[in-house]
């Protein structure tokens, strides 16, 4: 049950994303070549302007990989690793993620964003679109290792959507990923788009029952939404099931990311069982008067 029609394949709404964009300017390369801490100085579009990862990092992530069913493949490794690589040199001119420690950073961003490659291949999901993407995590590893068909990387900040543009690019991977500037809410109301993907993916502090009202509309009925969360989780689940419900989502089940230093992490899995009422979502004002009302336990 798990197919996307032509209609998710299309372009979503704005622009097309062409390969050389989400740059500060032409060409976007140091005269070194490597990135530095001026935060005017442009930033690297291509992996080989970025710092190597220690080797500890590139061990990390190569000897965890086989316990997720990833096989270590070279080419997969070299993208993996260009995609932190580039992540790294822009953060420190353009904040995109916190942890600046390479290793650190794969078992935090790699490692986790890759915990849900066996919940999506069981189901068979081979497209899907990831909200709030950000850095890319998870969307663009998990394009990667899947393999995927299509994956949408979608975040409302312009800045991070040029970053994923570029490093799209850098890793020669659009193919099968695109990014795009809008908030989830606007892509729900495109046909070509609701109710349309296979697959969500939502790794981000909003709780569940938010998570739930942005990507269950996008789903296809047998659709996948899986959402990060770390424990505790089980009181925020029990009060986002009415709402799941109300959106056409099953019952939702909780696997654990079964990793070396990721304890306590989890993915919240819901499978959508009947179409997503027109009215959601509701904008984010709505959503946030509900949080405000909900009793406190």
């Amino acid at each position: 049950m798990n197919r996307t029609s032509d209609a998710a394949t299309r372009r979503p709404p704005g622009e097309r994303n062409g390969a050389g964009s989400g740059r500060r300017g032409e060409g976007d390369r140091g005269a070194s070549g490597r990135p530095t801490e001026d935060p005017r100085a442009p930033l690297p579009s291509h992996v080989r302007e970025t710092p190597e990862l220690p080797a500890s990092a590139s061990d990390a992530l190569r000897s965890a990989l086989p316990g997720l069913g990833i096989e270590p493949i070279p080419a997969l490794l070299d993208a993996l690793e260009g995609h932190l690589r580039l992540l790294l040199a822009w953060t420190r001119a353009i904040n995109l993620t916190a942890i600046r420690d390479p290793d650190a950073a794969v078992r935090l961003h790699v490692l986790d964003s890759l915990a849900a490659v066996p919940v999506l291949r069981a189901r068979g999901v081979d497209a899907f679109v990831d909200i709030g993407s950000g850095g890319g995590y998870p969307g663009l590893p998990v394009a990667l290792a899947l393999p995927a068909r299509r994956a949408l990387l979608v975040d409302s900040v312009a800045k991070k959507v040029r970053f994923l543009t570029t490093t799209i690019a850098a890793l020669d991977a659009g193919d099968r990923a695109e990014a795009w500037a809008g908030r989830a809410e606007a892509l729900a109301s495109d046909p070509a788009h609701r109710g349309r993907w296979p697959g969500a993916l939502v790794r981000a502090v909003s709780d569940l029952a938010d998570v739930a009202e942005v990507a269950l509309p996008l789903l296809a009925v047998g659709g996948t939404l899986v959402a990060w969360k770390r424990e505790p989780v089980s009181a925020e689940l029990a009060a986002a099931r009415p709402r799941i419900a109300e959106l056409g989502g099953g019952r939702a089940h909780v696997e654990q990311a079964d990793l070396p230093g990721l304890e306590g992490h989890r993915l919240v899995v819901v499978t959508k069982v009947r179409r997503t009422p027109d009215r959601f979502p509701r904008d984010p004002a709505a959503r946030a008067r509900d949080r405000r009302a909900a009793p406190v336990s």
